[in-house]
């Protein structure tokens, strides 16, 4: 969806406030105090909860799945080895981004019980598993649905873990990880 610069500056400061407060502080107010906004401006375009927390959730998941489609169309020219760095490289890039990474957390948990919320997402990571099997498919390693499945949900976990570390560790931990990941869940060539 094309957003406005407003409606785009709201959501911004929608995903700061979920990742500093939660989701119990998402509020109008809270994002308009956020935003710099006058008090009302964001119930101008959400008008209510559900539909605020609905398009943070859209904004979040598309910032991610552009930065995934984005590193498909660089792993088409790259190597295993500088797909490997590529990948480090866009999962450490996530990590200072500590807003958006959080802010996926708290809606992610909060669509296990809101199955509007989880619409959403669940559209969104369609689309994802489209993405990272096809880099599959291109790199001619084993691929299927249920493995594209499984390595992202493995690199979820990549990710929480690294988010949980001190800064200093993160990039490392997530250089071996990608790498142990590679070697296992990512397959051998397709035959």
């Amino acid at each position: 969806m094309t957003q406005t610069p407003r409606r785009r500056q709201l959501l911004d400061a929608a995903q700061a406030v979920i990742a500093d407060e939660g989701l119990k502080g998402l509020t109008h107010r809270a994002v308009d105090r956020r935003a710099g906004l006058p008090e009302g401006s964001c119930s101008a375009y959400l008008r209510t909860r559900q539909a605020l927390q609905a398009a943070l959730a859209a904004h979040v998941a598309e910032q991610l799945v552009a930065d995934v489609d984005r590193l498909a169309d660089q792993l088409r020219d790259l190597g295993e080895t500088d797909g490997v760095d590529a990948t480090l490289d866009l999962f450490s890039r996530w990590l200072e981004q500590r807003d958006l990474l959080v802010a996926r957390l708290e809606l992610t948990m909060a669509a296990t019980r809101d199955p509007g919320l989880a619409h959403v997402l669940a559209h969104h990571r369609a689309r994802l598993l489209e993405i990272v099997e096809g880099i599959m498919t291109a790199t001619g390693k084993e691929h299927g649905a249920a493995r594209a499945e499984t390595l992202v949900a493995s690199y979820d976990g990549i990710l929480l873990s690294a988010l949980l570390r001190p800064d200093p560790e993160r990039r490392d931990f997530l250089a071996r990880s990608l790498e142990l990941l590679g070697a296992g869940l990512a397959g051998p060539p397709a035959t």
